[in-house]
């Protein structure tokens, strides 16, 4: 990538305690080049247009519109309306091959380290995970990345 936000990758961490809010899933967005990324919280029973809907929110609105996207092949990123929405964009869409690191090891690096953070913070998270997830989408932001010799943050801003 030469631009910051022009390709992403996105996936999901499922399985999560179900919180108060009814949130049992995150929605990991990752932008490859700064390794900046983004939590969302959702239900596993959210729609493809929640999914449009927050991604049009956090992601498009505060970065502009990728270039490409990675993502796993989840049934809503695999959906027509999905397709049709980055059809839209003129955004790409490289679905990964599973356990293919050059296509998916990105987003599955940032996930694993969202799910040891969380594991980390349970017991003091408990089941409002949820309510915690932008401090631990900043710390992550401003955790130093070996492979851009800086945090992501300070990739993204200067």
């Amino acid at each position: 990538p030469k631009w910051k936000w022009e390709k992403i990758t996105m996936d999901f961490v499922s399985g999560l305690p179900r919180t108060p809010s009814r949130y049992d899933s995150i929605c990991v967005i990752v932008d490859r080049l700064t390794k900046s990324a983004h939590f969302l919280p959702m239900k596993k029973t959210d729609s493809i247009k929640k999914l449009a809907q927050l991604y049009l929110k956090e992601i498009v609105c505060r970065h502009g519109v990728p270039v490409s996207i990675i993502s796993n092949r989840d049934s809503l990123f695999t959906s027509r309306f999905w397709k049709t929405l980055q059809e839209a964009l003129r955004t790409q869409l490289n679905l990964s091959i599973a356990y293919h690191l050059e296509t998916d090891g990105q987003s599955k690096r940032t996930t694993q380290t969202l799910e040891d953070i969380l594991r980390a913070c349970v017991i003091d998270f408990g089941i409002s995970w949820d309510r915690h997830l932008p401090l631990v989408e900043f710390s992550y932001n401003n955790s130093y990345h070996v492979s851009i010799k800086a945090t992501p943050f300070e990739a993204l801003y200067g």
